[in-house]
């Protein structure tokens, strides 16, 4: 007979919460410690029936949601350790491999060769909203992992079998408007990582007016948790100045408008850090606003750059004297926010210096430097406009000084400039941008010479 697997894990969870005792003492005398949690995860780590697998998947999450900060860091110790692949088990299957090379003994290897905690994980996956919890729980294991490097095998797994619970096609992309449930707006606000939302008011400006839209993939195992969300400003030309944004809406008709502007890109899950979800999101946006609105024509980011403010900090600090302490110096002196005449002429060396660290600093993976560019050039998009300054408010002076980015989404080179990307680092950037970087970089030669001589 088909049973109908939602149906039946609500009624076993609901049998659970009613059946279940008050969790009794282990021999430490700790009712929620670890001791219990353990016998719990060898329990599932055997066969049983799937409705005992179910249960004992869900109180081993309620249990692991009750340690403290000490606890879990032993849980992973106990995962990384206790959980790994058996070598003796490797062994053995290799050498069975080697005699007969057949497929039956290489998926006998593959098994051997998987850690054990990977079937746990997907045991504890079982029981009803088992999923969004290993996402929790990989958010606690990302913030011990500097201090405790050699938990970094146990977060492998959980990327692993992350990239497979959250492929691309059960992700769901829904549109978010004013008419959303407050559950999900409020995690709207909640999430926003770029451009903070500091009330109410403040986000309707972002979702009601017809000139403005956002979108939201949600995964069907984590309900109404969005995994990552973007948003959107229709306007009449490419938008250069964030400020003008937030504040605004309704300022373009929907006919008027020729060009979509993503302002705001935010994962929502610290747990699924490393798992890719923009690209996809960006895309299929792209299909869905060219499908409501044909007229589009262009489709640009308004971006900020993080890590300008620090490289040039860098900058200062490498050549004392030299044009990034120069520049550096004159852009913390503050008089260019209110004088147009200072603003007009420090833009040069700034615009100059900014191209510079977006097109040529490098990452020690040999990509930019910035993350911001790295997301955008590694999507296929172009390097197309700097805009400074493009951001005033606190965040923005603070992190870059004020610029803000457009990186430009030309549909039918998107494919070409990812593979350059990707194979040889190539960045797609404009000519402007790339004069702009020639005389910083110019201007940084400059100002070393004469410190040399």
């Amino acid at each position: 007979m088909n049973v109908n697997m939602n149906f039946l894990q609500e009624l076993l969870s609901s049998i659970g919460r009613r059946t279940r005792q008050a969790p009794q003492a282990d021999k430490k005398g700790s009712p929620n410690g670890l001791s219990r949690l353990s016998t719990l995860c060898e329990t599932l780590m055997h066969p049983v029936g799937e409705a005992s697998q179910i249960l004992t998947a869900q109180e081993a999450l309620e249990r692991y949601a009750t340690l403290d900060e000490a606890g879990r860091l032993a849980f992973f110790e106990l995962l990384a350790e206790h959980y790994a692949a058996v070598p003796e088990e490797i062994h053995t299957a290799y050498a069975r491999y080697r005699e007969s090379e057949d497929n039956a003994s290489l998926e006998t290897l593959f098994a051997a060769c998987e850690p054990r905690r990977q079937h746990l994980l997907r045991r504890l996956n079982l029981c009803p909203g088992g999923t969004y919890e290993l996402v929790k729980m990989r958010a606690d294991l990302l913030a011990f992992l500097k201090t405790h490097p050699h938990l970094k095998p146990l977060d492998a797994d959980f990327a692993h079998l992350f990239a497979s619970w959250f492929n691309r096609g059960f992700l769901v992309l829904e549109s978010i408007d004013w008419n959303t449930p407050a559950a999900v707006l409020e995690k709207i606000i909640r999430y926003e990582a770029v451009h903070a939302i500091n009330d109410w008011p403040d986000l309707r400006r972002r979702l009601d007016p017809d000139d403005r839209r956002c979108y939201a993939f949600f995964h069907p195992a984590t309900g109404d948790e969005p995994l990552i969300f973007v948003e959107v400003a229709l306007c009449r030309g490419i938008p250069s100045n964030i400020q003008d944004i937030l504040a605004g809406g309704d300022d373009v008709s929907l006919e008027e408008a020729d060009t979509a502007a993503f302002y705001s890109i935010s994962n929502c899950q610290s747990g699924l850090k490393g798992i890719s979800f923009g690209n996809f999101l960006i895309k299929q946006v792209v299909q869905e606003l060219k499908r409501e609105l044909p007229n589009l024509e262009k489709f640009v980011t308004l971006s900020p750059v993080p890590g300008f403010a620090q490289w040039l900090e860098n900058e200062r600090s490498a050549q004392p004297g030299g044009a990034g302490d120069e520049i550096a110096t004159m852009l913390e002196s503050g008089p260019w926010l209110a004088d147009a005449k200072a603003r007009e002429k420090l833009q040069p060396a700034v615009r100059g210096l900014a191209a510079h660290y977006l097109v040529d600093a490098k990452h020690t993976s040999g990509l930019p430097l910035d993350p911001v560019a790295r997301f955008h050039l590694g999507n296929g998009a172009t390097l197309h406009r700097l805009n400074w300054p493009g951001d005033t408010s606190d965040k923005g002076l603070k992190q870059s000084h004020g610029l803000m980015v457009n990186y430009l989404y030309e549909l039918d080179r998107i494919e070409q400039n990812h593979e350059a990307f990707s194979r040889e680092g190539t960045v797609a950037c404009a000519g402007e941008v790339r004069r702009d970087a020639k005389q910083g970089r110019s201007r940084l030669r400059s100002s070393t010479s004469k410190a040399d001589a």
